[in-house]
């Protein structure tokens, strides 16, 4: 399967995963999974800008992803506990 086209469909499923939860009214889990979100499209970018040269920006992108993962935990956490 071509790589753009699987990205838009992990893309997708996990913005309806975060819907159906905030309808469900389950902010924890919705939560959770927009950080998800927000960890993949910060690292397709990440890898996008580096293949195109922008070495700046892609170090930007991966800082954000980082953040985003260590966010993930954090929220992971406080749902268990």
């Amino acid at each position: 399967m071509n790589s753009k086209i699987f990205q838009g469909l992990l893309i997708a499923a996990l913005s309806i995963a975060s819907l159906v939860f905030v309808v469900m009214r389950e902010l924890d889990f919705a939560v959770l999974f927009m950080t998800v979100l927000f960890v993949l499209t910060n690292s397709f970018r990440y890898r996008q800008m580096k293949a195109k040269g922008m070495d700046r920006e892609a170090k930007w992108m991966l800082g954000m992803s980082v953040t985003f993962v260590v966010l993930f935990f954090v929220v992971l956490a406080t749902i268990i506990l």
